[in-house]
């Protein structure tokens, strides 16, 4: 339990300083953006059959609503094999998730990548990313409710990873906006993991 509640706010710290660095638009971290979108947009604009298949991950497998519909199944499952406590801990850091986001984009307010030739588009604010920020927290909460054999671990850091990229490589993100979903995706889990391990760390005290 300490040690997902150490974890948590360690990261919760880091995802605050970095959207306070966004929110006061730092020099440093705009003109790394910018670069780093700006490549990559060059990248999708000169391959269009990869941008296709970015395009299809990223609107399609790994879509926000496509998590959201593992993280139900995953709470079926759960309320199948008995364990309710567990199942409410997964629906309801989900929704705190969708939640979260939408409130820190209408807080923060950075617009999204302008490009003269745009190979995608996305509505609301930039910052943080919902697709990454969903895919963390939901790949999180499978891993930590169902198990982390070896594939699985795999299979969500590909997730994860993937659908960041193909949310710059598109261009409706900046590098820090992922980041910013991630780092507030894995926050959300890990205090959730704490506070669920923490009546049972009560019972086995002294």
């Amino acid at each position: 339990m300490r040690v997902f509640l150490r974890t948590g706010l360690a990261v919760l710290g880091l995802t605050v300083l970095l959207t306070v660095l966004v929110a006061v638009r730092w020099r440093p971290l705009v003109s790394f953006d910018v670069r780093a979108a700006g490549a990559l947009h060059r990248h999708a604009l000169a391959h269009p059959g990869f941008t296709r298949v970015n395009r299809l991950l990223s609107d399609w497998v790994w879509d926000p609503w496509t998590m959201r519909l593992l993280a139900a199944a995953a709470v079926l499952w759960l309320l199948r094999r008995g364990d309710r406590r567990r199942a409410l801990y997964v629906a309801v850091v989900t929704v705190l998730g969708a939640g979260a986001q939408h409130a820190l984009k209408a807080l923060v307010g950075r617009a999204r990548p302008r490009w003269p030739d745009p190979v995608a588009s996305a509505e609301f604010a930039a910052y943080p990313s919902g697709h990454a920020m969903t895919a963390a927290v939901v790949c999180g909460l499978l891993l930590w409710a169902c198990g982390r054999p070896p594939w699985a671990v795999v299979l969500a850091a590909v997730s994860v990873l993937g659908v960041g990229f193909t949310r710059v490589y598109l261009g409706v993100h900046w590098p820090t906006d992922v980041l910013g979903g991630w780092l507030l995706g894995a926050a959300l889990v890990l205090l959730a993991a704490a506070a669920y391990e923490r009546p049972r760390a009560r019972r086995s005290g002294p």
